[in-house]
């Protein structure tokens, strides 16, 4: 297998799935601050032009949930075999897809890359974050994880953009959200965090946000 990453949320929580899977797997860091994934080999790989993207022999798969769902499938390990329970898992695994991580990579958006100061639109993305996080925390109130009893893709779903709260929240982080908080505190003792972790420490990309940087983010702001 080999995963193009960059250090995001989407790439981390792949990564995750694979250490917890103790796949052998090569890396191809992306350095999105440089425009690397616009390059037309890596949109030879995903034509969206988005880490993460993997490819598993002569299967190419992008979209972080994509990918979580064909490698866990494959492996058949972190995704409920019953009917019922996937049902409950993707109802979830979903919640984070369309919900959590678009509401968060708005608001951090507006927060900390917008060249104006939008108050409407910050205001509009917090409060969908902050929403979706009080769902998050009733569930996780009254279950171990987000499917139930059982560890799943899900929950690694939910790391990786609870692990970002900071970038929103500032210092006082998840505490608002107790359930939420003591999630991550289970996740963070799990080896296979912390072997990602590890991974996205051993990738030096870009972190200057310049003009480089804005354009490569955004290049449909600077008519590309």
């Amino acid at each position: 297998m080999n995963l193009f990453f960059h250090a995001t949320p989407n790439s981390m929580k792949v990564a995750v799935l694979l250490h917890e899977l103790d796949e052998s797997f090569d890396v191809t860091p992306i350095d999105i601050s440089k425009g690397e994934q616009h390059t037309p080999e890596f949109r030879a790989v995903n034509p969206n032009g988005k880490v993460p993207a993997l490819i598993d022999g002569d299967v190419t798969v992008f979209d972080s949930h994509a990918i979580l769902l064909y490698v866990a499938e494959k492996r058949g390990k972190f995704v409920p075999m019953t009917p019922a329970g996937k049902a409950v898992m993707l109802s979830w695994l979903q919640l984070v897809a369309t919900g959590l991580s678009p509401y968060s990579g708005q608001v951090i958006h507006f927060i900390h890359y917008a060249p104006d100061d939008l108050p409407y639109a910050k205001n509009r993305y917090l409060n969908e974050v902050i929403r979706t996080y009080r769902v998050l925390d009733e569930r996780l109130s009254r279950s171990s994880w987000l499917a139930g009893d059982d560890y799943t893709i899900a929950d690694m779903a939910l790391w990786g953009w609870a692990a970002s709260a900071g970038y929103i929240f500032g210092e006082k982080g998840l505490s608002d959200f107790p359930a939420v908080k003591r999630f991550m505190e289970t996740m963070a003792a799990r080896p296979a965090v912390q072997r990602a972790l590890t991974l996205k420490a051993s990738h030096a990309f870009k972190t200057d946000v310049d003009e480089e940087t804005r354009k490569a983010f955004f290049p449909q702001q600077y008519g590309k």
